[in-house]
């Protein structure tokens, strides 16, 4: 026997008629919806005619359950106060419009059916068996797959509630999620899921349907009934505008929108490296909702390390450069390739740094490229720029190029302390050659307990240069690398700005060398950065859902 089996109708009539067209197309003799029949949609009387007309085998879920006792809220299983305001928002329009007749049926409907079809034991739920508005999320640590499948024993279980579909083997159980009607996966298509299985024999086969539907009209409706526009949007885009923080990690770096507005932070703002404004449109319109990218936690700024040999082997450089350091160059090919999927990616601002990027052969190229297509800094010692590696450095002056560097004291002695005998000068020479060229640089100071008294004397003598104040800022030193002390960074106290190197994606640019910041790596060489965004949202709401809190920024760059 065939059956299909769908969950969440969610006050869609449009897609639970389409989902009755299209199984029955499909040969399925049997049709069953594991309940949450309103929810999101206008019309939930609508549904009632559809259910017992085709006869739709129903379990009832929470929000049926609910509206059949006329209780206050849905039981929806939410602990996010904003959350919950949208569910309520949803569940008082069901509630007051919902014909008591329909709502009397509802209570008449079981939490849960078990039954054996052509020798399959099968075990529909709403939630879970555990709980009927348990969220069965697909990525759920084993042991606790196999705590709902044993609870169970069933050969196949059948949950819906979560929204999202899914399937896979669970000891000797068959687990299918069969996604819900009533709106979609929060993976931008408009089209909704529901299950197919095949029980031929006593050997179950799902597959997972996705089902087109007349979503324009849902959407009309929405809008008529006076619902709000993050409803019919969700309808109409695909993406959740709603609802978010009851996503896992996984599954909510997997949607457009990630964060409510109203959990932004106030004090943070991205850097403004003097090109004008470098954000995505993250932060635009007024949704409540906006993606992770392109806010203070996730900035728009890409980094992409050239290669890791550097002239200097400074005692607290972060990814643990020097001359002696593997140079795990990047192509010039590869560079540009970078460049051109930032820009599609979405990347606002790009850094490029090393070891010493002007060891790069093609980084006059490099940069020239990437200063056309988006602003771009240079980070350089600034010890190497009269070499041939440099040549027509001057012809991208007033172009989208920064070029930045480093002075760590206002005499040599302080500075060479760290960088090596010498390297005071030829620094100072540097920034004197850069302005000369109409590049006049910015430049950090990493602050150390040798330097911390002269930090008024270093903006003193750069001013005396004539570089702009806004041209000098102050790091702390970081704890990695060739570093043993300094300030700790990590995925859980930082936000991230996503790094590219010869050995994949890192999560930081101070946690770039994948040999003393194994932690960091993200990703293998290749990657799509699309994917890597992804990565590091997963990684991101993973330490902030941990104990609640958020990263703090640690900023490499000015």
């Amino acid at each position: 026997m065939r059956i299909a089996v769908c969950g969440g109708p969610y006050g869609n009539p449009y897609a639970l008629q389409a989902f009755v067209d299209d199984a029955r197309a499909r040969g399925c003799e049997r049709l069953y919806c594991l309940g949450d029949l309103g929810g999101f949609g206008a019309d939930v009387n609508a549904l009632w005619p559809i259910l017992t007309g085709n006869g739709i085998e129903c379990v009832a879920g929470n929000y049926d359950v609910a509206i059949a006792r006329g209780d206050t809220d849905c039981g929806c299983g939410y602990r996010d106060a904003q959350d919950n305001a949208y569910a309520q928002l949803i569940y008082d329009h069901t509630l007051a419009t919902t014909g008591r007749d329909f709502a009397a049926w509802m209570g008449t409907l079981p939490t849960e059916r078990r039954e054996t079809v052509d020798g399959v034991d099968l075990h529909m739920v709403h939630g879970s068996t555990l709980a009927l508005n348990d969220f069965w999320w697909e990525s759920l640590p084993e042991d606790q797959h196999r705590l709902r499948a044993e609870a169970s024993g069933a050969d196949v279980v059948l949950c819906t509630h979560s929204g999202l579909p899914w399937q896979r083997q669970v000891g000797r159980t068959l687990v299918v999620n069969v996604g819900v009607l009533g709106k979609p996966a929060n993976d931008g298509r408009r089209e909704v899921w529901y299950a197919v299985l095949d029980l031929d024999g006593g050997r179950p086969v799902a597959e997972l349907v996705s089902l087109a539907y007349d979503w324009r009209a849902q959407a009309a409706s929405m809008r008529a009934a006076g619902l709000p526009e993050v409803f019919t949007e969700t309808i109409e885009t695909g993406w959740w505008t709603t609802c978010l923080e009851i996503l896992p990690p996984r599954e909510r770096s997997r949607g457009r929108y990630h964060l409510y507005r109203s959990t932004l932070p106030s004090g943070f703002r991205p850097a403004n490296d003097g090109w004008g404004e470098t954000t995505t449109d993250a932060l635009a319109g007024e949704r409540p909702v906006v993606p992770l990218f392109g806010t203070a936690y996730f900035p728009s700024r890409l980094w992409i390390y050239t290669n890791f040999h550097c002239n200097l082997a400074c005692d607290y450089c972060a990814v643990a450069s020097s001359p002696k350091a593997a140079p795990r160059t990047l192509p010039a090919g590869t560079l540009r390739e970078l460049v051109d999927e930032a820009v599609e990616t979405g990347f606002t601002e790009l850094y490029v740094t090393g070891g010493e990027p002007f060891l790069h052969p093609g980084i006059i190229d490099l940069l020239d490229h990437a200063s056309e297509r988006l602003p771009t800094v240079v980070m350089t010692n600034a010890m190497l720029l009269g070499g041939r590696r440099a040549a027509g450095l001057d012809a991208l002056a007033g172009r989208r190029l920064t070029v930045q560097t480093s002075l760590d004291g206002a005499t040599p002695a302080t500075h060479d302390l760290h960088r090596g005998r010498g390297s005071w000068q030829r620094t100072m020479d540097g920034i004197r050659h850069l302005t000369g060229l109409g590049l006049p640089p910015r430049v950090a100071l990493t602050e150390t307990p040798d330097n911390t008294r002269e930090i008024p004397a270093v903006a003193e003598l750069l001013a005396g240069l004539g570089l702009p104040a806004g041209h000098f800022a102050v790091r702390p030193m970081l704890r990695r690398g060739f570093a043993e002390t300094g300030v700790e960074i990590g995925e859980d106290s930082s936000i991230p700005e996503l790094t590219v190197t010869a050995d994949g994606l890192h999560w930081h640019p101070a946690g770039a060398d994948l040999a003393t910041s194994p932690d960091l790596h993200l990703a293998p060489p290749g990657t799509p950065l699309a994917t890597g965004r992804e990565l590091v949202t997963e990684r991101f709401f993973t330490a902030r859902l941990g104990d609640g809190s958020l990263p703090r920024p640690v900023q490499c760059a000015i």
